[in-house]
């Protein structure tokens, strides 16, 4: 009885580096433009993913926080195992708040409850999960000192995750601009309860209207992960985070490598808003 044969996926593999210092670029977006498939390069900046299918060629679209966006033609059907793509810093202009004549205090902005919704909000690796930190009362803001997430108790509290801050200055004022460039990873020490970054020593600016602070589920040692959310033998990838139901409105955004940001828009049956547990701690200029 002859069997059909399997045939191995042709793949793209290889080393994200930075152009000037050669060094490894980990935790990197790569992604096919027409596919809207993508994966996340690991600690080392090794990444792999599948080439294109769909079209003769497509674009290799790589971005990584702090440097240029690059994008590299690929081939269908053509493997490349041993690829080295060297991505150009971005340059970056420091902000910086000056104060005259008036005084700082600690403000606290985002999510208030220290009890979380029923539910959770998980991700695969390269995926984020936005909050949108506004500044209800027009406050005059400073740097941000630090931001907090509410980390569930299960899946596995203690994987390393990246912090990610932006503008809310994409479509339908969605994240969009990075404004913490540098990367800052950082793992929670246990589950069920708040676990808090400082951030001072970064000087970043807090928009006067807010801002959106964002966890990115990331890839740690040198292995690669791919998980089907509808495998009923599903295992969760990393933290887990839970919601909370304080706010009238959405403010709460997810983020998928290669399909980019979707607004989420789910209820409870008082017409609270599912949102994201974060929160930070702000400048405040008098």
């Amino acid at each position: 009885m002859a069997q059909a044969q399997t045939t191995a996926p042709v793949l793209l593999a290889g080393k994200i580096i930075d152009k000037e210092t050669k060094e490894p670029l980990p935790f990197t977006s790569v992604s096919l433009h027409d596919e809207q498939t993508g994966a996340l390069s690991n600690e080392f900046g090794v990444f792999q993913l599948p080439a294109p299918v769909k079209n003769a060629q497509d674009s290799l679209v790589v971005m990584a926080l702090g440097y240029k966006h690059l994008a590299v033609l690929v081939k269908r059907g053509q493997a490349q195992a041993n690829m080295v793509i060297e991505v150009p810093r971005m340059a970056i202009a420091l902000s910086s708040v000056t104060v005259k004549g008036g005084k700082v205090k600690n403000l606290g902005l985002g999510a208030t409850s220290n009890r979380p919704g029923e539910g959770l909000l998980q991700g695969q690796p390269g995926s984020q999960c936005a909050f949108f930190i506004k500044n209800d009362k027009n406050h005059r803001l400073g740097n941000i000192r630090s931001v907090s997430f509410y980390i569930g108790e299960n899946g596995f509290p203690r994987e390393p995750f990246r912090v990610r801050i932006y503008k809310a200055d994409g479509n339908y004022n969605a994240p969009n601009t990075d404004i913490l460039t540098q990367s800052v990873v950082v793992s929670s020490p246990a589950g069920g309860q708040w676990y808090t970054v400082d951030l001072t020593s970064y000087n970043v600016v807090a928009p006067e209207e807010g801002f959106f602070v964002a966890m990115e589920w990331i890839v740690s040692g040198d292995k690669f992960f791919k998980t089907d959310f509808m495998d009923e033998n599903y295992t969760p990838f990393g933290q887990i985070m839970r919601p909370t139901f304080e706010f009238k409105e959405s403010r709460t955004w997810n983020y998928t490598i290669a399909r980019g940001w979707n607004q989420l828009t789910l209820a409870n049956g008082q017409g609270q808003r599912y949102n994201a547990m974060i929160k930070a701690e702000v400048d405040m200029i008098k």
